[in-house]
């Protein structure tokens, strides 16, 4: 596998290969944006990070809303805050170190097990289990588990653990993250190309196609809610979400709850100023982690700045004020609408 890896592995900016010990902070902060996020997404997104704040005193000292302005987009932005509070914890009690064991990593801000195993191997050689979606489809591969991956977990688990080596077991680690992400894929497996084929229980049972396999798809519930787009002269009013709960911290355009059932009249009860609002025509949908959104969009124009809670911003610049995707989506809306 190592090998394969060292042959066929991703060049990943935040990677170094070879047995080379990884910089602790770019393998942290890559850790931490893959998390539910895309390696082709988080790619652009790390080198603009890195190039910002280059190391992990410089993210320490920054503004929070810089941050969570430039993390805009990549979504669940629990992970910006929790990663700017670890940052700050680190240099204030670590000395702007990591600490290099997976318990005491599960004990910053923001790192889980996964991460805490994940930034254990690579950064530090730590031969520690590391298992995300991809190496689950491996293992659940390579030793036929006929079970659903959520269901298998331990099972899955102790597999890994048992090939993890004392060896280079970072190089490991994202050998079987890449070859679960560029061979052993969720659909058409390019089964020859594979270092494990003659040992793998699922190819010699002609099973590969069918593992692992899948639970039942949950049906997420529906939400509903109003955006305001409220225009005074140049700008538009943006605001600031409360620091705790879904998009915590975000710059966010004026917004109603969302409620299962909502309608848009009960809805335009939370418009931030008596005005002469429109529903503009048609909906923005987005889809969180547990519910869909559907959102209509009200815009109201006025002659002057009314003082309000919030900032007003260039309606030309509107889009490039770190919004999160779904207010971003909600402003696009809006200014086609104009």
């Amino acid at each position: 596998m190592l090998a394969w890896y060292d042959a066929h592995g991703r060049d990943l900016p935040w990677r170094a290969k070879g047995g080379i010990g990884a910089d602790p902070y770019r393998v942290w902060l890559s850790e931490i944006m893959l998390q539910q996020t895309t390696v082709a997404a988080v790619v652009p997104r790390f080198r603009a990070f890195l190039a910002r704040w280059p190391t992990l005193p410089a993210l320490a000292a920054a503004d929070a809303r810089e941050v969570l302005a430039a993390w805009a987009g990549l979504g669940y932005y629990a992970r910006a805050r929790n990663m700017i509070a670890c940052a700050r914890l680190l240099v204030a009690a670590h000395g702007g170190c990591f600490p290099d064991t997976e318990d005491a990593l599960a004990r910053l801000p923001g790192i889980g097990r996964y991460s805490a195993a994940a930034i254990a191997a690579i950064a530090f050689g730590r031969p520690a289990v590391v298992v995300d979606g991809n190496v689950a489809r491996v293992m659940a591969r390579a030793f036929a588990i006929a079970a659903p991956l959520k269901a298998a977990k331990a099972l899955v688990r102790d597999h890994a653990a048992r090939l993890t080596p004392m060896a280079r077991p970072g190089d490991y680690a994202q050998a079987v993250m890449d070859l679960g992400a560029m061979v052993c894929t969720p659909k058409a497996p390019d089964c020859p190309a594979c270092p494990w084929r003659r040992d793998c229980a699922a190819h010699q049972l002609g099973r590969v196609a069918d593992l692992p396999l899948t639970a039942p798809r949950t049906v997420r519930r529906q939400r509903r809610g109003v955006v305001f787009w409220l225009e005074a002269g140049d700008a538009v009013l943006l605001r600031r979400r409360p620091p705790v709960g879904l998009l915590g911290g975000m710059l966010a355009l004026p917004s109603s709850d969302w409620a299962e059932g909502q309608d848009a009249a009960r809805a335009m009860a939370a418009a931030p100023v008596a005005a002469p609002w429109r529903l503009l025509p048609g909906h923005v949908r987005h889809v969180f982690t547990h519910f869909e959104l559907e959102l209509a969009v009200a815009r109201a124009v006025l002659a002057e700045r009314p003082l309000l809670e919030g900032e007003w911003t260039a309606t030309a610049r509107v889009l490039d004020a770190g919004l999160p995707t779904v207010f971003a989506k909600a402003a696009r809306h809006a200014l086609d609408a104009i």
